[in-house]
């Protein structure tokens, strides 16, 4: 019996995003290490951080509210930068099957 290999066409589209410092620097590291099939987004509110970022996407949250210099530790501020960004984040995340989070949970963002 003869099997057909089937190519799929319809492979999920899946996005990683890493929030914050702890977040970014996990993408870092798998961008590093070449993991392959996904696209990689940074989102912090630190102007700086996202300068180091390897992503190809980068969200600056809150650029009104922080003005690029991050949440200070404080995570409400972090919350409201997010509400303010929440359209370009729609935008990156918005066409994806399926979307991995990371975050270190130690800070603002």
């Amino acid at each position: 019996m003869d099997f057909l290999e089937i190519e799929r066409e319809d492979n999920a589209l899946i996005k990683v995003i890493g929030v914050g410092g702890g977040g970014g620097n996990a993408v870092n590291n798998m961008i590093k290490a070449a993991m392959q099939g996904v696209t990689f987004i940074a989102a912090n509110t630190d102007m700086q951080a996202l300068k180091h970022s390897k992503a190809e996407f980068k969200i600056q949250l809150g650029d009104k509210l922080t003005k690029g210099l991050g949440a200070g530790a404080n995570p409400d501020m972090g919350r409201d930068a997010a509400l303010e960004s929440q359209s370009q984040i729609r935008d990156v995340l918005g066409d994806c099957d399926m979307v991995f989070v990371t975050a270190g949970m130690g800070g603002g963002t």
